[in-house]
Order: structure tokens, then sequence, then C-alpha cells
């Protein structure tokens, strides 16, 4: 895999994907940025994200759940050292459908964070403690919580 980062102007850069996708990544304004793209590190948490909703989407296909949307927030913590590695990430999905069961989209959200992830592996090799928490959605309603934790 390669992308290419590109220098705009201050600390404002493009990234670009072998698929032609591009990214504006830029620092807050108190480092010279002027706020016209993602923070780098913004960027990681958005690919991890999409790495564990992609593993947990395709998971409930295979079990043949009738998804009907996912949705990810991420909370992370950085050290109030230099680098400013994460300390901690909470991943908190809401998985919506029609007669979703439990015990699979629980088993969905476990083998991603703690198996299959290649960003969340990353992160834990680093020392990252990763904790992950689902919700499933029915017609809106909450139907079922489920919460686990992941060491580094």
């Amino acid at each position: 895999m390669q992308v290419t980062v590109r220098w705009e102007d201050g600390v404002s850069f493009k990234g670009q994907s072998p698929s032609g996708h591009v990214v504006t990544m830029d620092g807050p304004p108190d480092s010279g940025g002027r706020n016209l793209g993602f923070r780098p590190m913004e960027t990681l948490l958005l690919g991890v994200g999409g790495c564990s909703s992609f593993d947990v989407v395709t998971i409930l296909n295979k079990s043949r759940q009738s998804v009907t949307g996912c949705e990810l927030d991420i909370q992370a913590q950085r050290v109030d050292s230099t680098p400013a590695v994460f300390r901690s990430i909470q991943l908190d999905f809401r998985i919506s459908g029609e007669n979703l069961k439990d015990k699979l989209v629980a088993r969905a959200v476990k083998l991603s964070v703690e198996n299959y992830c290649s960003a969340i592996a990353m992160l834990k090799q680093g020392g990252v403690e990763i904790g992950y928490s689902y919700r499933i959605l029915e017609k809106g309603l909450d139907v079922v919580a489920g919460s686990g934790h992941q060491s580094s």
C-alpha cells in the first residue's frame, strides 16, 4: 500500500490514495493552520472507525443479520507529553436493523476490536487501551446494550 502526502502551504497537506481519493489535512490556527481539513490525528481515528465498522458490518451480513445502519462514535485521550500519542480509545457502536440478535452483534463487535481490525491491532501494540460498547437500535429505540475492554 502506498499513499502520497503533498504539502500545500503553511501546515496544510493533501493526502492521495492510489484510487485517486484526496483528503485535506491542516493544523489548528495556533500552529499556523487555517482549519482547512482534518487534523492528522483525527484521520488516524477515522481510519480506526472505518476499519472496525467495515468488520462489524461484514461479519453481521455474513451472519445473515438485517443491518440497516452502523454508526460509531470514538473518543480518544492523548498523553500530555510529546509525542502526544493516544493513551486510550473508546469505541461506541450503534447498530440498527430488524430482529438483530444480541449475541451476533456482540460477537461481531468483539471480533473486530479484539481480532480483525488492523488499525486497532497496531495501536494496541503501542500500548493504547481500547474500550468498546454497542447498542442495538430497532426503529430508533435502544433494544440491547453491551460493552467490553481490550487492554494493550
